[in-house]
């Protein structure tokens, strides 16, 4: 069987449980709360007709697996744990300079098909293996797509490419996937979109990324200055900079905000703040910003706010202005910085996968797509991968050296 199909079985099962337990819960409302009401004096009489002010614009809501239900029957091996506890201190330890190696950060700008994937992580496992000395190979595991309009929303919001927005089983599916990839020895990186999603994937990230269009969202750096893994922020789409400064200020700070815990409830949530956050150079529309000028700029600014002088580049993105074949020339640049000593450039992005290029998903007929191919950004292929992963590892030699 597949993932998916592992995914829509446990899904199902768990749903059923979800309904009774939410039935028990409306019972248990309806005992307990007239007594609340009588002892504030509301009276159930007093009660008006709310039906054209609530949910006007609501069509449908459904039972959802909860991220408590979902780890008690897809649990972590030991394995998957030992995976991501040393990457997530490999990669804390690149970046306060304790580990001399260069993170890279390699894979599909999303995942739409698990088995394409898994077989993108053994790549990724030989990579470590063959560069480890070197470098810190994390796989890119976005299994949610933040949309600039009106576009499918990642796998987790519609894992069956078709529009059925099965979110429990894509949901289910993102934590055996993870799972299955953990268990490898390769550690995943992320880019939570909801505030929710990452409860499902609790000690399966390693890294986790803020993209452009969320680094200057309020609730987007609180929750992170809780998150237990690595985590950067973008520059915004227009190159802001200082977007991504002001968001990594704010999440190495504590928090008291208001989320939901293992089981959906509503709660208050405080934290300490993530002392890992730093910036993400990704560029922009009318420009790329990985430069030895953008760099040293950089490094400035972060000095100014007294902040860590690291930084992260995305090699795709405005950096490649979406030609993804420009990646090639990114990461170049970066590994002759690296190499002639940028202490700086912490990590690099690539986005890659088993085939070059991109196409378009058709959700009447999903079954069409290519094996492999990107169905979001376009993606360079695995020999380029290869040979721009080599690069990186020499400069990282170079410059440890």
């Amino acid at each position: 069987m597949t993932i998916l199909d592992d995914a829509t079985r446990v899904a199902d099962l768990l749903l059923d449980v979800q309904t009774r337990v939410n039935g028990q819960i409306d019972a248990a409302l309806a005992d307990a709360l007239p007594a609340v009401q009588r002892a504030v004096g509301v009276s159930p009489e007093d009660a008006v007709d709310l039906g054209d002010l609530v949910n006007a614009r609501i069509t449908g809501l459904s039972v959802v697996v909860t991220p408590a239900s979902v780890a008690a029957v897809v649990p972590l091996s030991g394995t998957s744990v030992q995976t991501t506890r040393t990457a997530r201190r490999a990669m804390a330890e690149i970046l306060t300079g304790a580990d001399q190696r260069l993170a890279v950060i390699a894979g599909p700008c999303s995942i739409h098909d698990p088995e394409a994937a898994l077989e993108y992580a053994a790549f990724i496992a030989r990579m470590r293996q063959r560069h480890g000395a070197d470098l810190e190979i994390l796989m890119r595991t976005y299994t949610e797509k933040p949309r600039t309009e009106v576009d499918w929303k990642g796998f987790v919001y519609d894992p069956f490419l078709d529009g059925s927005s099965r979110i429990s089983v894509g949901l289910v599916a993102t934590r055996m996937l993870m799972c299955r990839i953990t268990a490898l020895g390769v550690p995943v990186a992320a880019e939570p979109l909801n505030a929710l999603t990452p409860q499902y994937v609790n000690g399966l990230v390693t890294y986790n990324g803020v993209g452009a269009r969320n680094v200057t969202d309020q609730t987007a750096r609180e929750r992170v200055s809780g998150f237990s893994s690595v985590v950067g922020f973008k520059n915004s789409p227009e190159g802001s900079v200082e977007s991504a400064i002001q968001a990594v200020v704010t999440a190495r700070s504590p928090h008291e905000f208001l989320g939901v815990d293992a089981h959906g409830v509503s709660a208050q949530l405080s934290t300490t703040g993530n002392a890992t956050g730093h910036v993400i150079l990704r560029g922009a529309k009318d420009g790329p910003n990985y430069s030895a000028q953008h760099i040293a700029d950089l490094r400035q600014r972060l000095s100014e706010r007294g902040l860590p002088q690291v930084v992260v580049v995305d090699a795709s993105h405005g950096n490649s202005q979406k030609n993804h074949l420009r990646q090639i020339e990114v990461v170049r640049d970066l590994a002759g910085q690296i190499a002639g000593g940028e202490s700086a450039i912490r990590g690099v992005m690539v986005e890659s996968n088993l085939v070059a290029g991109r196409q378009d998903l058709d959700q009447e007929h999903p079954e069409r797509l290519e094996y492999g191919r990107s169905v979001t950004d376009a993606c360079v292929d695995l020999p380029t991968t290869e040979a721009m992963v080599a690069e990186l590892a020499e400069a990282a030699r170079a410059r440890r050296g």
